[in-house]
């Protein structure tokens, strides 16, 4: 396939390179970021979509994502599809879908979970909404970048499916690192506490595989001063669309609701940003000194 690759920042970049390496036509384009060699280099959003089969597009927000997408559906081919791998929240994804019918375009939007480790191992998951025989053309593609993609239903689903998980991963991040604080404060080893509790009923991802307590479990953040593999301002990026995307279906979320709260005083109070978002068990042990 013809494939133009729009925002090749710490995620995007890994993702298209990936993408050229298996075969693909690629061109790549990024406002602010030099592309990298392996990529060749388009002189706009525009010049990469024109003649592309694929447009993927890996932004940081829904207000770029919608002004990128409207500046380039008008002059996509008729036919081809529009991949928004973004986080973004669900009204924007609709409204781009809409937009992109309206030019007869596909449009998919297709979030993924793994990080920056994910995006540079093709092991990332992609949670997929739109058509279904769309979804299916495009599955190789998810395969070269990705372990796992995932059909969620129509367009939107995708960004849906993204913004519960990551509620839960905010929420139970936050219990992990209270747990430890609590068990410090206890006179518990941590590592007597993670054989326990990685192998019990309070096991999950952020233990048993992103332990916040360094030195714990497998190699993560922690062991490297937190240095972000997801970062808590994107933490509380997707918290806010899920807050956002409850209000807007009178859902009930208090643990997400509380959890947006954490983390707007961790980043914002608790010099929080630019770290990574299990960062926050130091400070919740400094709050509770």
């Amino acid at each position: 396939m013809k494939i133009g690759f729009i925002g090749l920042g710490n995620m995007g970049a890994p993702m298209a390179i990936n993408l050229a390496k298996s075969g693909h036509e690629l061109v790549g384009y990024d406002s602010s970021i030099n592309v990298p060699k392996e990529i060749f280099q388009g002189g706009s959003a525009q010049f990469c979509a024109k003649d592309s089969d694929v447009v993927v597009l890996m932004l940081p927000n829904g207000v770029i994502s919608k002004s990128v997408a409207f500046d380039i559906l008008p002059i996509m081919q008729t036919g081809s599809i529009l991949v928004d791998c973004s986080t973004i929240d669900v009204a924007s994804a609709k409204e781009i879908n809409q937009i992109a019918s309206d030019n007869s375009i596909n449009f998919l939007d297709a979030p993924v979970s793994g990080g920056v480790i994910g995006a540079s191992s093709g092991s990332l998951t992609f949670m997929v909404g739109g058509e279904k025989n769309i979804y299916n053309k495009l599955i190789p593609l998810f395969e070269v970048m990705g372990q796992k993609s995932v059909f969620c239903g129509s367009a939107g689903s995708g960004q849906s499916a993204k913004i519960c998980n990551n509620m839960i991963l905010g929420v139970t991040m936050i219990a992990t690192c209270e747990a430890f604080a609590l068990a410090d404060n206890l006179g518990l080893d941590r590592q007597a506490m993670y054989d326990v509790v990685s192998t019990s009923s309070g096991s999950s991802w952020s233990m048993n595989t992103y332990c916040p307590a360094k030195g714990i479990g497998p190699i993560s953040p922690s062991d490297n001063e937190y240095a972000p593999g997801f970062a808590s301002d994107l933490m509380l990026k997707d918290l806010r669309l899920a807050q956002q995307a409850a209000d807007d279906v009178q859902a009930n979320t208090p643990m997400g609701k509380a959890a947006k709260e954490i983390y707007e005083t961790f980043i914002e109070d608790g010099n929080g940003s630019g770290l990574d978002f299990s960062a926050i068990l130091p400070w919740i042990k400094n709050t509770n000194q």
